[in-house]
C-alpha cells in the first residue's frame, strides 16, 4: 500500500511537472491542492488520511493543534530551509519528521526591483490608462539616480538589493538591530546611525529582515511618521514587520508617495480586505520565491527528501 502525500498551495496547479516524481512511483501516491485551507479544520479534514504533507515557503502554519489531530502524518517538507509556521517541537511530539529544501534568494530580489521600480515610474496606473483609452501620461516618476535607497536588513537578500541601487547610481544606506560597519564595507553601503535616520533621509525604503522578536512591527506609526512625504516603501519581507493599519493610514492620507508589497498578514488576501483598494499601493500576491528555477528546486528536492525519508535516513532536516 503506498504512502500518501498531500501537495498543498500548487495554486499554479505546477508541482508534478516542473519536477521528476517518478523515483516516488508505486512507493508514493501524491496529491495536488491548488486551493488554499483557509480554516484549521478544512486543513485537519484534508490531510487526515496523508502521510506527507509538501508545503512551501510559509503558507502553511502547522502548530501544535494541527498536529495533534494529524495522528498519520509522518513528514512535513518545506521549501527554505528555515520555516518559522511549523511548530517543530509538537512535530517531534507527535514523531513527524520536517525537511527543508535549498531556496534561491535572487527571485525575491529581483521582485523587490520590479516593485520598485513599478512603484516609482507608475508602471501599472501608466498601462492600465494606455490600455483603457486614459490619459496619455499622467504621472511624472520618481528618479532613482542620485537618490538614496535604505535598506532594513543587509542579508542575502538586502546585499544583493543594494547592489542593484548602487549600479542605478543610488546612495545606499543600510541599518538592522545587529548591523556592522564591517557588513556595510563589504557590501559597499553606508551605515545609518540609527532606524530613525535611514526613515528621514531615505527617498526608498525596502524591508530584508528576518521576523522575529526584534523586528516585528519595527515600522508603526510613528515611524512612518518620519519617512519623507516624496518617499516610498517596499516590503517584500514579512507583513509583521510592518504595522498594516498604520501603513494604510499613511497610503489613505498621503504621508508617503507609495508602497508596494508582497506580502500580508493573511494569504491568500480576503476579497474584501482594504489592501486590494488602498490608494498609492502596488501590490502582488506574495511573488516573491516564485519563480521557475526556485519552483524546480523545490519541488526536485522534496522528492529527494521524500526519497531519503523512506529509505530511513532523512536529509535536510529542520527543528
Amino acid at each position: 500500500m503506498p504512502l500518501r502525500c498531500a501537495v498543498l498551495d500548487d495554486f499554479q496547479d505546477i508541482a508534478t511537472t516542473i519536477a521528476d516524481w517518478s523515483p516516488l512511483h508505486g512507493r508514493v501516491e501524491v496529491t495536488v491542492f491548488t486551493e488554499h485551507f483557509a480554516t484549521e479544520d478544512e486543513l485537519a479534514a484534508a490531510l487526515a488520511d496523508f502521510d506527507i504533507a509538501v508545503t512551501l515557503r510559509e503558507r502553511v502554519p502547522f502548530r501544535a493543534s494541527l498536529l495533534d489531530r494529524l495522528p498519520r502524518l509522518k513528514l512535513i517538507v518545506a521549501s527554505g530551509m528555515r520555516n518559522s509556521v511549523i511548530d517543530h517541537a509538537a512535530a517531534e511530539r507527535n514523531g513527524v519528521t520536517v525537511c527543508g529544501t535549498r531556496s534561491s534568494p535572487t527571485p525575491p530580489v529581483e521582485l523587490t526591483w520590479a516593485l520598485l521600480l513599478g512603484l516609482a515610474r507608475g508602471i501599472v496606473p501608466e498601462n492600465n490608462a494606455l490600455r483603457t483609452g486614459g490619459p496619455w501620461q499622467s504621472t511624472v516618476g520618481a528618479d532613482l539616480h542620485g537618490r538614496r535607497l535604505g535598506l532594513l536588513g543587509l542579508g542575502k537578500i538586502g546585499s544583493r538589493v543594494a547592489r542593484v541601487g548602487l549600479a542605478f547610481g543610488m546612495e545606499v544606506t543600510a541599518w538592522s538591530p545587529h548591523l556592522t560597519k564591517e557588513r556595510t564595507d563589504e557590501v559597499g553601503v553606508e551605515l545609518a546611525s540609527s532606524k530613525e535616520e535611514l526613515l528621514r533621509t531615505g527617498d526608498f525604503v525596502s524591508l530584508h529582515l528576518v521576523l522575529g522578536d526584534t523586528t516585528r512591527g519595527i515600522l508603526g506609526a510613528p515611524e512612518l511618521a518620519l519617512m519623507k512625504p516624496t518617499a516610498h516603501l517596499v516590503n517584500t519581507s514579512r507583513s509583521a514587520l510592518v504595522d498594516q493599519d498604520a501603513l494604510l493610514t499613511a497610503l489613505h492620507e498621503g504621508r508617503i508617495a507609495g508602497a508596494a508589497v508582497d506580502v500580508f498578514d493573511t494569504e491568500p488576501l480576503p476579497a474584501d480586505h482594504p489592501m486590494r483598494t488602498a490608494p498609492r499601493l502596488l501590490a502582488t500576491p506574495h511573488l516573491g520565491y516564485v519563480s521557475r528555477l526556485n519552483y524546480r528546486t523545490y519541488y526536485g528536492q522534496a522528492v529527494e527528501d521524500i526519497e531519503a525519508y523512506l529509505a530511513g535516513t532523512p536529509i535536510r532536516r529542520l527543528g
